[in-house]
């Protein structure tokens, strides 16, 4: 049974995004959605993984109840990121959805290979970008009943 309490908590989502044109277009299609949520945004897999694991700056991090993830990031690539989510504990039973311009069957293929809860194509067009976004929000936070971690 949810508690009020629980009803009034935004959706927490970790956008893992280092295009500043994708990660404006996301948190604003998830800002025109039926769900309150908040978005927190890493640039980079090393910047995702402190965020995840709160370390440094990120000590007060939410843990996310949902992470969109995109492959081709700096530093530390989005396919190593879903490894380390999945190889740890205290990670691994977050949702993650890979949101990626790569369309490569063998991405696709890793990606379920590391248990990625889905994998979603990003369309080149803004209009279709952001209804994608509409609904990846209405399917993952209206109709999934997702785990609520500590």
């Amino acid at each position: 049974m949810s508690t009020g309490e629980e009803l009034a908590r935004p959706i927490e989502i970790l956008l893992v995004e280092d295009s500043p044109t994708d990660a404006s277009l996301t948190k604003e299609a998830l800002k025109l959605g039926k769900v309150r949520n908040h978005v927190s945004v890493a640039e980079d897999g090393e910047q995702a993984m402190d965020f995840l694991r709160r370390n440094g700056k990120y000590a007060d991090a939410p843990r996310p109840d949902l992470i969109l993830l995109d492959l081709n990031l700096p530093r530390k690539d989005g396919r190593e990121v879903l490894a380390e989510i999945r190889s740890d504990p205290q990670l691994k039973a977050l949702v993650v959805i890979v949101l990626t311009t790569s369309a490569d069957e063998k991405d696709i293929l890793r990606a379920y290979g590391l248990n990625a809860n889905c994998y979603i194509t990003k369309p080149v067009d803004a209009d279709q970008f952001m209804a994608q976004v509409a609904a990846i929000e209405d399917f993952w936070f209206t109709i999934v009943k997702l785990p609520h971690g500590p």
